[in-house]
């Protein structure tokens, strides 16, 4: 944790932190998957998400206002890519290969909810920030779980009081506990549709305005003291 403050840009540590404090959460993922229709579909299918969200053609050639044209348009806006997180949770693993059956259709469910993190920031209107990224864990906590994402959550929001921003990512939680459940959600059938469209089905309003906190925004190293380099936060 203290490696993720002092560099908020490496990834890998969030997933070692993760790893690190899992308690049989994906499991429990699993096992709600198996009990509806839509999770049994797709843990029988198993489509590959990464595999859509990496054609940026296709992505481009979705209708305007699309949830995959609004996905290609963050990945632009954020400079990353559909691969980022796949290096950073290879590189953040302590795990060995699996070796049966049950582990490898776990090891799909964590790749697939992986893999969804950035189409979850689409459809939550969260940036890419810190600030951004903080209020999509708290989101993700409610809808899994997960405590070493509620860990990293919950330092952010600890580290927000300084800037009033602790409603931001307390609002994460709750629109996360108000929504209809991601993990089930077959996304390759919803990204040509209309994000609006799809935010109604999910259950998910547009999120309060809010001013994006980019790493650049804080002297380097300084994140537990959020010192800011430049502007305030807007109210």
């Amino acid at each position: 944790m203290w490696r993720l403050l002092r560099d908020p840009d490496d990834t890998r540590h969030v997933f070692t932190i993760i790893e690190a404090l899992s308690f049989r959460e994906l499991e429990r993922t699993r096992d709600r998957m198996r009990a509806s229709a839509d999770g049994r579909r797709i843990l029988r299918e198993r489509p590959d998400l990464l595999a859509s969200l990496r054609d940026r053609d296709a992505l481009a050639a979705m209708p305007e206002g699309s949830l995959g044209r609004a996905y290609l348009e963050f990945l632009r806006a954020e400079g990353i890519t559909a691969d980022g997180l796949v290096a950073a949770s290879i590189e953040g693993s302590t795990d060995v290969a699996p070796m049966n059956a049950d582990e490898l259709e776990l090891l799909y469910v964590g790749d697939r909810l992986r893999d969804a993190h950035d189409l979850w920031h689409v459809v939550t209107g969260y940036h890419g920030d810190l600030l951004g990224e903080a209020s999509l864990l708290a989101f993700s906590f409610a809808q899994t779980g997960t405590p070493g994402v509620g860990f990293i959550a919950a330092i952010g929001w600890l580290k927000a009081a300084a800037i009033d921003a602790r409603d931001l990512i307390a609002g994460g939680y709750h629109r996360g506990r108000t929504a209809a459940w991601l993990p089930d959600q077959h996304w390759e059938t919803m990204l040509a549709r209309p994000l609006s469209e799809v935010r109604a089905r999910l259950r998910i309003a547009p999120p309060p305005p809010y001013e994006p906190l980019r790493t650049r925004d804080i002297a380097p190293g300084s994140l537990a003291r959020w010192e800011r380099t430049e502007r305030p936060l807007a109210a």
